[in-house]
């Protein structure tokens, strides 16, 4: 059934809806990083603007492991909105494109040979005002199986309406370094809670900080070549990282893809480890794709590859 706000209203008519994170990167292959300072650099590669950033590479992953997959956020009526509709046109992947005032997020990403990135976001493309309407966040949310929320402006203010909702959330604070207090009010309404640990001095810690202090049924950390770190149910568990199934050329995604792996997994009702286990094989496949091309693993890829790891 779709309602007058023009999405689907039924209740379960959506698996995962994932709040926020469309917009624009422009990705650049550097010789190395940091980037010594020079007048010019050529870049033989090329240099690609393409839409998806981390909500359109969580909704694009969710998609392609078969799980019915919608997309609300702010979009402008800009060259940059007209990539990302087309994006989702293209995937068959169920987008609500609200104005955006300022226009479509964007990001420059630096790649160095190793696969490593740095990431420049624009963030003029947010204005402190920017709000989802209530009526459209409340249909979609009750509609949905689950709801990724990701940490872009405007989503903090959909939180309280998405808790009152009752449908589970999940949310990918990044590099948070467990003290930016921006980054907090997602971390503690979220029953599920990704994180990289790339800038936390003790993971574990952070994990159960965040445990106890908010409603997180499960908080995952992941640590790249160190595996990942997951503490469910008070439980910690460490997760071996697995071997990427060709080159490491891109990092670009790979936390996208983990997460909609875990969360094909925990919709499944596998247990949290098996879950994280198919994160890690997501993730290392992402690895190996560079980021100006979109091509997640598909379900029937996880499964055998899972198989074949453990």
């Amino acid at each position: 059934m779709t309602g007058r706000t023009g999405v689907p209203e039924a209740a379960g008519a959506i698996d995962v809806l994932v709040l926020g994170g469309a917009g624009v990167d422009t990705i650049v292959y550097v010789p190395e990083l940091p980037l010594p300072y020079a007048d010019s650099y050529g870049i033989d590669s090329g240099i690609l603007t393409r839409a998806g950033q981390t909500g359109d590479f969580v909704a694009l992953g969710l998609d392609a492991l078969g799980l019915r997959t919608h997309h609300l956020d702010l979009v402008g009526d800009d060259p940059e909105g007209d990539l990302v509709r087309a994006l989702h046109r293209e995937r068959g992947i169920g987008l609500t494109a609200l104005p955006a005032p300022a226009g479509t997020k964007r990001a420059v990403n630096l790649v160095g040979p190793d696969g490593r990135r740095l990431s420049l976001y624009d963030t003029s493309r947010a204005h402190p005002g920017d709000r989802f309407p209530e009526d459209t966040l409340r249909a979609l949310a009750g509609a949905s199986r689950h709801v990724h929320v990701t940490i872009t402006q405007p989503c903090a203010q959909a939180l309280p309406v998405l808790v009152e909702s009752g449908v589970p959330l999940s949310t990918d604070l990044h590099d948070w370094d467990g003290e930016n207090p921006y980054h907090e009010p997602f971390a503690l309404a979220a029953d599920v809670v990704f994180l990289s640990a790339a800038a936390l001095c003790d993971p574990e810690r952070t994990l159960r900080r965040i445990a106890e202090r908010g409603r997180a049924e499960v908080v995952v950390a992941t640590a790249g070549a160190e595996g990942a770190y997951l503490l469910a149910d008070g439980e910690p568990t460490r997760i071996p990282a697995v071997a990427p199934p060709g080159p490491v050329v891109d990092s670009n995604g790979a936390g996208d893809a983990f997460a909609a792996a875990f969360l094909y997994g925990r919709l499944a009702g596998e247990p949290p480890p098996r879950c994280a286990r198919y994160g890690a094989v997501a993730g290392a496949h992402a690895c190996t794709v560079p980021a100006t091309r979109a091509e997640p693993m598909g379900r029937d890829a996880l499964l055998a590859r899972t198989a074949a790891t453990v």
